[in-house]
Formats: structure tokens, C-alpha cells, sequence
């Protein structure tokens, strides 16, 4: 009985049974995309480590053969050579550790103004080519067209060698508001901080905590009461009157140095060196015309519609501009500009031709030449260079995701 049922295919409850599918054959290895995959990963790694370790043993015996030590111990000896800027005290019986420093505050200081600089001009000759005014729409036309169209090393040599470099000598300086203008720079009055100073710069920093209080502040009272509160004015008052304030019931606590013509230069003041003036133009002005164009695009990019709408609620152009189109446009904006600012930065390196001292000309020319440290000076230039990127590409994404539309 028992074997008829299992020959007839039939469960003991009348129905039929499914026949068992059978079992799959595992994929042969090079059949299996994730092992393939592995593979190629797993040989292309071995392939690369074998090439670094082939360039690094390859660069330890050339340098041991050459008697060549390597090492940062060079550091600590005296550099022995002297700087023609410095924002920090060096001389020439200073380390090269000191030369290192020096050229990476002189690089973060032209970057800095730099960046301060071609943002402002930027976002003027952006605003401008788009204006109703055809005069002022062409004349930024051509500016860009003109200052990004011509190498960056070219406007460097133009500002420091057809300008500055012709300007009169020392003893016929131009003098302006007891500053001096000549060949060797621009000499102004250096500002000496006395007793009560430190309560001035106090009363400067309380006021710029007490504006950001404030924009926060003023921003949730618009959200739940749609008034607006003068943010801009009550913020440059506390900035400017509280530092003013102090700065005249303390007796007015800070005396001017003021430069003195003896022999055949300046004494006293602050000299701006002409290598530092410019490389600050010729970097403000080349990239302010990129600038320009990526605000004009962000501007562009912002609906017409919603300018429509503002002129229908009675907005005037500058309201509109400044409180519906800009803030809509940095969306589009802030990406590109970021990149600008990282080529700005890194196009700072071509000081080394008119001989401004950043960190190119400073450490990775006149020391590694005096040291013969190439690796370890290289190395040291290079992770500058990217950590300055990697900063400024951070706080500007942090920037970016602050202003994007969030869904709530």
C-alpha cells in the first residue's frame, strides 16, 4: 500500500506532491562578482603598496648613498638669513622653525585679505552686470572679460613691476594723511597701545557677541511675528559706539608711531612691503572677475517670479536684492565660490616670483636650499597647502548646509 502511494505521486490526502527542484550548482569563483571584485581590490592594493614601498626605498638608499640624513632635527639650527616681512619677531640668528613660520602666517595673511578682498568686488561686479543701467552693466562686462581672460603671473608682474616699482624713491615720497608712498612700499603710522587699551578691545569683543545674540534674536521674532528689526545698524552702532565709547572715557589709550625720513629710508611706522600690495591686488582683482560670474549665475538661477512677487508687494530693487534674491542665490553660489577661494589660496604660491616671502619663497626655496632637506621640507609645504584647502572646503560646506532649504 505504502509503495503504491509513493509510486502513484499522490499524498495520503488526496493531493499531488510538488517534485523537489534540484539543488543549484555553486557559482565558480571567477563567476562570482563580489569574490571577482575582492580580487581586482585586493590585487590593485598590493600593486600600489609595492610601488610606494619601491619609491621609498628607493629614495632612503639614493639619500644614504649621497650621505644625506633625514629628519626634522634641521629645524632647531639657526636659519642665518633674513626676512623682509615678518608678523612675528625672527631674526636672522632664528631657527628654520621660525622661517617655517614665518612664510605660513605670510601665506594665511594673503590668502585672508585675498579672499576678503575678491569677495566684495565679486559680488559688486556680479550685482552690477545684471544692472538696468547700461553703463554699469558694460563696464563690469569688460572688466571681466578683461582681468579673467589675462594670465595671473602677468597681472603679479604688471602691479609690482610696471607700477609700484616705478613709483619715486624714498626722499621724493608722496605723503598722504602722515603716510608715505614710494618704491619700497607704503609706510603708515603704527598704532602703540597704552594703559586702558585692553578695556577697549573688551568692550569690541562684548559687542560682537551682543550683535550675534541680537541677529539671533531678531531672526525668531520675525518667524512668529513677521516684524523685522534693523539688525544691520543696531549691530554696526554696538561694534563701532561701544569700542568708541570706552575707547574716549579711558583717556584715549593709544599713541601713533609715526614714520620718519632718515638717510635714505623710513624710520618707525609700518612698511607694507610693494611684493605684498602686489600680490594682494593681483589676486583680488584676477579672482573677483570668477566671482563675479558664479554671483551673476546664482542671481540668474533665482526665479523671476519671485522678484515679480516683491514689486507687486511694494518692495523697492535694493530690499528685493538683499532680502529675497541674494539669500535664494547663495545656494547656487557658495559651491563654486568655494572653489575659488581654494584657488586663491593656492595660486598665493606664485609670490615666489616678485620675491613676497610666503611659505613657497621662504621655506620651500631659500631653506630647503640651504638644508638640502627636500623630503622633509616638501612634505611639510605640501600638507600646509592641504590643510588650509581642507579648512576652508569645511567651513565653507558648513556654510552651505546652514543656508540650504530644510523641510520641517
Amino acid at each position: 500500500m505504502s509503495s503504491d502511494i509513493s509510486n502513484s505521486g499522490h499524498t495520503p490526502e488526496g493531493g499531488s506532491a510538488k517534485p523537489k527542484a534540484p539543488p543549484l550548482d555553486k557559482p565558480k569563483f571567477w563567476n562570482d562578482p563580489k569574490k571577482r571584485s575582492l580580487l581586482f581590490q585586493v590585487i590593485l592594493l598590493s600593486a600600489l603598496g609595492f610601488v610606494f614601498y619601491s619609491i621609498i626605498d628607493n629614495t632612503l638608499t639614493n639619500l644614504e648613498q649621497r650621505g644625506i640624513t633625514t629628519g626634522f632635527d634641521f629645524l632647531t639650527r639657526e636659519a642665518g638669513f633674513g626676512i623682509a616681512m615678518s608678523l612675528v619677531d625672527y631674526t636672522e640668528a632664528s631657527s628654520y622653525g621660525m622661517t617655517f613660520l614665518v612664510g605660513l602666517l605670510n601665506t594665511i595673511l594673503i590668502a585672508a585679505m585675498g579672499i576678503i578682498a575678491a569677495t566684495i568686488l565679486g559680488f559688486l561686479l556680479g550685482v552690477a552686470r545684471l544692472s538696468d543701467n547700461w553703463l554699469i552693466s558694460k563696464a563690469s562686462a569688460i572688466y571681466i572679460e578683461t582681468f579673467r581672460n589675462i594670465p595671473l603671473l602677468l597681472q603679479i608682474f604688471f602691479w609690482y613691476y610696471a607700477v609700484l616699482r616705478t613709483l619715486p624713491h624714498p626722499r621724493q615720497s608722496m605723503e598722504f594723511f602722515g603716510s608715505f608712498l614710494n618704491n619700497r612700499g607704503l609706510i603708515v603710522p603704527a598704532p602703540i597701545a597704552e594703559d586702558g587699551f585692553g578695556l577697549v578691545m573688551i568692550g569690541f569683543l562684548a559687542a560682537i557677541v551682543g550683535s550675534w545674540f541680537i541677529s539671533r534674536w531678531s531672526k525668531k521674532r520675525q518667524e512668529l511675528t513677521g516684524q523685522q528689526f534693523p539688525v544691520l545698524w543696531t549691530c554696526l552702532g554696538l561694534i563701532v559706539g561701544v569700542p568708541l565709547v570706552l575707547f574716549l572715557l579711558s583717556g584715549m589709550p593709544l599713541g601713533l608711531d609715526h614714520p620718519e625720513l632718515k638717510g635714505f629710508n623710513f624710520k618707525g611706522g609700518i612698511t607694507v612691503i610693494p611684493e605684498l600690495i602686489a600680490l594682494w591686488f593681483a589676486l583680488s582683482i584676477y579672482t573677483a572677475a570668477f566671482i563675479a560670474e558664479t554671483v551673476r549665475a546664482g542671481i540668474l538661477a533665482v526665479s523671476h517670479g519671485q522678484t515679480e512677487a516683491a514689486t507687486a508687494l511694494g518692495m523697492s530693487k535694493a530690499k528685493t536684492l538683499r532680502l529675497i534674491v541674494i539669500p535664494q542665490a547663495l545656494r547656487v553660489v557658495i559651491p563654486p565660490l568655494t572653489s575659488q577661494y581654494l584657488n586663491l589660496t593656492k595660486n598665493s604660491s606664485l609670490a615666489t616670483a616678485i620675491g613676497y616671502p610666503d611659505l613657497v619663497n621662504v621655506f620651500a626655496g631659500t631653506t630647503l636650499n640651504q638644508t638640502g632637506q627636500a623630503i622633509e621640507v616638501i612634505a611639510m609645504t605640501m600638507a600646509v597647502y592641504l590643510t588650509l584647502s581642507l579648512l576652508t572646503s569645511f567651513f565653507m560646506n558648513w556654510y552651505n548646509a546652514r543656508i540650504q532649504l530644510t523641510e520641517r
